[in-house]
């Protein structure tokens, strides 16, 4: 079989953890989140959006 006939499909894919953006903010509107020595935001807007800047 060729690489093309093998790939997974989304059914042989570990499930994705999941969390609720609302949850993990607490109540406020901003969270600071680390990745190696980078820090960045993740804020709900007012109109219910999520931004990540850095």
């Amino acid at each position: 079989m060729n690489d093309l006939t093998q790939r997974p499909t989304l059914t042989d894919a570990p499930p994705l953890l999941t969390y609720d953006a609302r949850e993990l903010i607490q109540g406020g509107s901003q969270i600071c989140l680390v990745l190696d020595d980078q820090t960045y935001f993740l804020r709900i807007t007012r109109a219910g959006k999520l931004i990540l800047t850095k």
